[in-house]
């Protein structure tokens, strides 16, 4: 059985040898993630086999984030202040290296993704964790995961009450 290991991205990861199928995403990984990382604009995650491993299986990123309340959807209300301004946590980007796909990392990701979110969340002021699907697939997965999508919008969230109460 596979060991996996998540880890910040760092200078030995191999990310000109990532492909995931999706230019943006590749792009982003080999060209910006890593000034990112320095300038403290989005944490990057990294998947791995191994703890002293390069080869780069999976990533994603997290950032802080505002949604105004009416951007909320009533069903994930419940559970959130009634600010002007709610505060969340952003998984930017999610991806898995192609020759990994279909063998549950992405789920594997999004678990690592929502556990560091809720565990931040206390320190750092979060309510929810909020996603931009990239096409319908995606938002299919994050649906398929609990995230309640916002009408006529590619954009998902999940409350933290929901995350708690599933761990």
């Amino acid at each position: 059985m596979a060991h996996f290991n998540f880890s910040l991205l760092a200078t030995a990861h191999d990310r000109p040898g990532f492909t995931c199928g999706v230019a943006s995403l590749d792009q982003y990984l080999k060209t910006q993630a890593s000034q990112d990382v320095r300038r403290k604009a989005n944490a990057v995650f990294v998947l791995t086999e191994g703890a002293d491993a390069t080869e780069i299986l999976g990533y994603y990123t997290l950032c802080a984030m505002a949604l105004g309340q009416g951007d909320v959807p009533e069903a994930a209300r419940k559970h959130i202040p009634r600010y002007p301004l709610v505060s969340a946590t952003l998984i930017g980007r999610l991806a898995v290296a192609s020759q990994y796909h279909g063998q549950g990392l992405g789920a594997l990701l999004l678990a690592d993704a929502l556990d560091r979110a809720l565990n931040s969340a206390a320190t750092v002021g979060s309510s929810m964790v909020v996603v931009d699907a990239l096409d319908p697939g995606a938002a299919g997965f994050y649906a398929a995961h609990g995230f309640i999508q916002l009408p006529e919008s590619r954009r998902l969230v999940l409350p933290m009450h929901s995350i708690a109460q599933a761990r």
